[in-house]
This record gives C-alpha cells, sequence and structure tokens, in this order.
C-alpha cells in the first residue's frame, strides 16, 4: 500500500485523540450515502412510473394507427391489413371501429368508447385478450342476440353489472324516420370484464364483434381504423413513412407518442426537476467533506510539518488529503448504491408506494432502477466528492512546517 494511502486510512480510523475527527469522518461518509441513495430511490421512482405507465398504454392501445384523410371510413381495411403487415418491422395490424354511446343497466348509466374488435387480429396489435379478468371470449364472435360485449372493469362496477347481464347500448349514429333521427338501441350480454391497469380505459370502454360494431355505428363493411404493433416500439416515425410509403397518398398515421406526449414530458420533466433538487443533498455532502479535510489540516498541521521534514514531497502531502477525501466519497457512494438498490427492490417487490389510481393510471409506483442511470449517479457522486478535495489539499501542501513546529 502507498504511505500516503496508508496514512490518509490511519487519520480517518483514528480512535484515541482524534476520535473527534473520525466521527466528522463518518458524518460525512454518511451525507454522501444518504445523498446517493436519496437519488437513486427518485430516480427509480420515476423512471419506474414512466416504464408502467407506457407498458399500459402500450398493452391496451396499438403502437401507431392509420388513417384515411378526413377520418373517412376503410372501405378497403383488407388490403390494407395485408399490405401493413408486410412493412419490415411490423408485427400485426388488425381493424377496428370506434364509436361513442350510451350504456345503460337497471342500476346505472355511463358514457362510454366502444370498440369494435376482430380477436385473432386484435391478439397482434394489443393485450386486450389476455386483460380479460372475468369471464372470456367464448361466443364473442357469436352471432345470436342479444350480442357479447366486454366491458372495462370499472365501467361494470360503475353499472353494477358483471358476466350474464344484459345492458341497453344506445348510438348517437341513428336511423331516418318520419318524425326525425332516431338513436340506434341495441340490448348487448356482458360476457366478461377487461382490466387493462388504467383508469382512463377500464371506467369507459367496452368490447363488442366488429360486426356488431359496424351495425351499431352504421358503418356497413368499413374500419375507423388500422392499428399496427411494431418489433420497436420507439421506431414509429420511420415504420410510418414506410406503411404511407407502402399504402400510397391519402392515408395518415399518428402513434402513441403523439397520443401521450404531454404526458410524458410531464413525466420527463418532474423526473429531471426530483433528480436536480436531491442532487443537491449530494453537493451538500461534498462541503461536508471540504469542512472535514480542512478540520484534519488544522489538526494534523504538526504531523504534515513532521512528514515534510524527513523529505516527503509536497505532492505527497497534497496527495495524502485527496486521497482521505477521496475514500470518503468513495466509502458514501458505495454505501449509498447497496441502500439505494436495495430499497428500491424492496419498495418494488411489496408494492410500498400506494398512488391514486385515478390520477396516475396505476395503483402503485414500481421501481426500475436504469443501470445508466445508477452509472451516472456513481460518476457523478464520485468526481463531485474528488473535487471537494482539491482545495483542503493544496492548503495542506502549502503548510510551512518551520511555521508549525515553531511553538511545539
Amino acid at each position: 500500500m502507498p504511505f500516503e494511502l496508508r496514512i490518509a486510512v490511519r487519520y480517518l480510523t483514528a480512535r484515541r485523540k482524534q476520535a473527534f475527527v473520525s466521527l466528522i469522518s463518518f458524518i460525512s461518509i454518511l451525507g454522501v450515502a444518504v445523498g446517493v441513495m436519496a437519488l437513486l430511490i427518485a430516480l427509480g421512482l420515476m423512471t419506474g412510473l414512466q416504464s408502467e405507465i407506457r407498458a399500459k398504454i402500450l398493452g391496451a392501445t396499438a403502437h401507431l394507427s392509420v388513417f384515411k384523410g378526413r377520418s373517412e371510413p376503410f372501405e378497403n381495411y383488407r388490403e390494407v391489413v395485408a399490405a401493413v403487415r408486410e412493412v419490415p418491422g411490423v408485427l400485426g395490424s388488425a381493424p377496428v371501429v370506434y364509436g361513442k354511446v350510451l350504456i345503460r343497466s337497471p342500476t346505472g348509466v355511463a358514457f362510454a368508447t366502444l370498440k369494435g374488435i376482430l380477436p385473432a387480429h386484435e391478439r397482434t396489435v394489443t393485450d386486450v385478450a389476455s386483460q380479460i379478468e372475468e369471464g372470456g371470449l367464448e361466443g364473442f364472435e357469436g352471432a345470436g342476440e342479444p350480442g357479447p360485449v366486454l366491458l372495462g372493469r370499472d365501467l361494470a362496477l360503475s353499472l353494477s353489472v358483471g358476466p350474464g347481464d344484459v345492458v341497453s347500448v344506445t348510438s348517437p349514429q341513428g336511423r331516418l324516420t318520419p318524425i326525425g333521427v332516431f338513436p340506434r338501441m341495441k340490448k348487448l350480454k356482458v360476457i366478461g370484464t377487461v382490466r387493462t391497469g388504467l383508469y382512463e380505459f377500464d371506467s369507459a370502454w367496452g368490447y363488442l364483434p366488429m360486426a356488431a360494431a359496424q351495425r351499431l355505428f352504421d358503418q356497413g363493411d368499413q374500419a375507423t381504423l388500422v392499428e399496427v404493433r411494431l418489433e420497436d416500439m420507439f421506431a414509429v416515425r420511420p415504420a410510418a413513412r414506410a406503411i404511407v410509403g407502402r399504402l400510397g397518398p391519402g392515408y395518415l398515421t399518428t402513434d402513441w407518442i403523439q397520443m401521450n406526449e404531454s404526458l410524458f414530458s410531464a413525466l420527463w420533466l418532474e423526473k429531471t426537476a426530483i433528480a436536480i433538487t436531491i442532487f443537491l443533498i449530494v453537493m451538500v455532502a461534498a462541503l461536508n467533506i471540504v469542512a472535514t479535510l480542512i478540520l484534519m489540516v488544522m489538526e494534523k498541521h504538526k504531523d504534515i510539518a513532521i512528514l515534510v521534514s524527513m523529505g516527503a514531497s509536497r505532492g505527497a502531502i497534497t496527495r495524502i488529503f485527496m486521497l482521505q477525501g477521496t475514500v470518503i466519497g468513495a466509502v458514501g457512494t458505495a454505501a449509498g448504491t447497496v441502500l439505494g438498490w436495495g430499497a428500491c427492490r424492496v419498495m418494488d417487490r411489496y408494492r410500498l408506494l400506494r398512488i391514486p389510481e385515478d390520477v396516475y393510471q396505476i395503483s402503485h409506483v414500481p421501481f426500475r432502477l436504469e443501470p445508466s442511470d445508477a452509472a451516472l449517479v456513481v460518476a457523478g457522486a464520485l468526481v463531485i466528492c474528488f473535487l471537494a478535495t482539491i482545495h483542503p489539499a493544496r492548503g495542506a501542501a502549502r503548510l510551512d512546517p518551520g511555521e508549525a513546529l515553531r511553538y511545539e
């Protein structure tokens, strides 16, 4: 072990006359550890929140949607679906029909969005089929009356219905009668409930066969959109250009990033603000290191003078105190990293942080600590702690041994 490092460690672990200095060093280590731990937990919290919301959104919606200009329905949706599937990077595509309805049950009324789907196609685009909580898809494409419908879990609770119950659906796309436009009404049988984990969908969405949706919304053999799932969910822009190039003019696209841009921008801003705020704790811990080293220099001025008199160079004295501060920073950073990682694992495993589901779309905050975020925090903490050692160490190297020993 280099003698500079040996002396630095010995100064930090003094037990007798310099016990107070050792206590101050321990407090500095604790300050760095708390700062690093808090920063890692905050980053894990915000990253987990973003990841969970993104996963649930993409489980209930498509990566990319294709539609015609002026929101005209597709008459050739089968050809469009086949053409989109041939685009490189596309995992699946499905035609859908959307419409707003008023749903009535014996005990409640609610406005909802109904989505007409083809189950075989929908499985390639969303995870709705695997999110059915009660009931199932048995008889979903049956032609009997009343027709089948899947309701969001919270929507079903607000209507006090479950599998086997019948609801009445009223569509604003009505039929013309001698007394005016009469809204279309239809009886539907609830065959299951869907829980996507997103309150926005679970409280206001339902799913029915595409043919039934076409009749309910008076669309004939047409589709509202063609939805697409990609291999890389972040490659929506190049995929959109490739799809439009394959289909030709008259087609437009929108993607999950555009539709949720304000939400993820707010989450990113919140993550940045929290990270900057908590990073100040590490800065305060660095100031503790400065104070500790200055106190150490004042306490060890006699030792410094003796070392210089015995032939130690000014560079060696500088390295002693820089190593001392670096050891404080390294130990504190290591302890904070272990504690922060462990806290993230425990809080994620036991779901300790509950949040309002109707506000944040999820019931609890998952903690996901990205390796890149952890590496950035560790590197930043070590650099700051190292920079904090420079001024006290240079002050120790400039100490005059004659002046230090004059009154000893």
